[in-house]
């Protein structure tokens, strides 16, 4: 169906769309690419308004869930679509930190985030509450798995009709997490690009609202949430250092653009914070483009297990080699093995089972780490995206089997002795 625009509200704290290339100016309808210069569209806030009514408290005072930051968020309503999206666990990682030589290092954990487990769920509540503001009845995207969990489930909260389109490789526990709702999967014989390059003609033809396409400018702002809450959970303060998964770039931008706003209107003291992206070696066109000094990302065909941030033609690319660089950070990749053993040394100092992103990016941090890039007394907070239950394939053949015994006390001794012979020589020196 076509949307029915509507104009904001006075409820509304966003005063339309504006250009990040020319600074062309749109009302804020279902569109995000300018019809001048084909840059994209982002959301504008009227901040020196809310800088006269938000405080700590008001906000502390707010539902347990990312609509604590309604007046940040491009919605009208006072009644969004609430599944308890957000305010995910920020955890003191001491194991991971010892291991690694750091003193102070957090691990915001959106592996837990209601309702599908991954950080998608924010930005579908966001997308979806706008999408039914802009009278949308049917919604969809174009997905590498998380957000078609995300935007089927979120969707089927709404009542809203949903079709979802996916690479037809996905892993099955993203592909199953995604049918239990009740959607209409389209599972195309292609990579994520061929598929979006799809959804952008269905939704032209359908008129569909779809989440990361024509809904994409409110879409986006939903990861700003992440940055909201680490500045919260760290006691009103930024941190130093931050390290992020890169997929199209836009979780990393709207981090950075998440505490440039509190900063702002007043919530939070400035300071400098480093802003350091990582990224699968199979699908890395940002941190190619940052190590070869390049203001411009060269295209990729994916080939990676970590299949959540394969998107080899990343939109927001451009801005995130920007942030990098101008906060001091770093984008680096790391191959499919590190990546394995990302998501182990999490799992085994932690007891956090992410999915490849998390894989990614906790490989990304140890790199950093040991090219001297993170200094150790740094107030660092890694982003872990999804789960690992999700994406189960990728540890299978590195993580060993289970001990079949005998229900017999003898039979478990024997079992104990060898279990923890294999473990000696595992952990034996190499003599070479």
């Amino acid at each position: 169906m076509t949307a029915t625009i509507t104009a904001p509200s006075r409820q509304a704290n966003f005063t339309g769309l504006k250009c990040k290339e020319c600074g062309a100016e749109y009302e804020a309808q279902a569109i995000h690419v300018c019809e001048y210069c084909f840059g994209p569209l982002e959301v504008k806030y009227d901040l020196s308004q809310l800088a006269k009514t938000i405080t700590r408290q008001t906000i502390e005072a707010g539902p347990n869930s990312i609509w604590r930051y309604r007046s940040f968020l491009p919605v009208e309503t006072n009644t969004p679509i609430d599944v308890g999206t957000g305010m995910t666990p920020l955890l003191k990682a001491n194991r991971l930190a010892r291991q690694l030589g750091l003193k102070h290092l957090y691990i915001k954990n959106d592996a837990v985030n209601m309702p599908t487990l991954s950080f998608k769920d924010r930005v579908v509540s966001v997308a979806l509450t706008r999408a039914q503001e802009l009278g949308f009845t049917t919604v969809s995207c174009a997905s590498t798995g998380n957000l078609a969990n995300s935007t089927a489930a979120i969707a089927a909260r709404a009542g809203l009709d949903c079709c979802v389109f996916i690479p037809s490789d996905l892993e099955a526990g993203k592909v199953l997490g995604t049918l239990i709702y009740g959607p209409t999967v389209m599972a195309v014989n292609g990579n994520y690009d061929q598929v979006n390059r799809l959804c952008s003609e269905v939704a032209n033809t359908h008129g569909w609202g779809f989440v990361n396409i024509n809904l994409r400018p409110y879409y986006s702002e939903g990861s700003k949430t992440l940055g909201y809450e680490v500045i919260e959970q760290l006691g009103w303060e930024l941190p130093d250092h931050i390290v992020a998964p890169l997929a199209s770039g836009s979780l990393f931008t709207k981090i950075y653009k998440g505490f440039r706003e509190f900063i702002e209107v007043g919530l939070v003291a400035d300071k400098a914070v480093r802003c350091s992206g990582a990224q699968a070696l199979g699908c890395s066109p940002i941190a190619s483009a940052f190590s070869e000094g390049r203001d411009f990302i060269n295209p990729v065909k994916p080939s990676t297990i970590a299949k959540s941030i394969a998107i080899g033609n990343p939109a927001d690319g451009v801005y995130a080699l920007d942030i990098a660089r101008k906060t001091n950070g770093n984008i680096e990749s790391v191959n499919d093995d590190e990546i394995v053993a990302g998501i182990k040394l999490l799992a085994e100092t932690e007891g956090i089972f992410t999915e490849t992103a998390g894989g990614t990016t906790i490989a990304v941090l140890k790199k950093l780490v040991e090219a001297g890039k993170i200094d150790p007394e740094e107030k660092t907070v890694v982003y872990i995206t999804g789960n690992g239950l999700k994406t189960q394939e990728a540890v299978q053949g590195y993580i060993g089997e289970p001990l079949t015994i005998e229900p017999k006390l003898d039979a478990f001794e024997r079992a104990l002795e060898r279990s923890r012979t294999l473990e000696r020589l595992e952990w034996q020196p190499v003599l070479v």
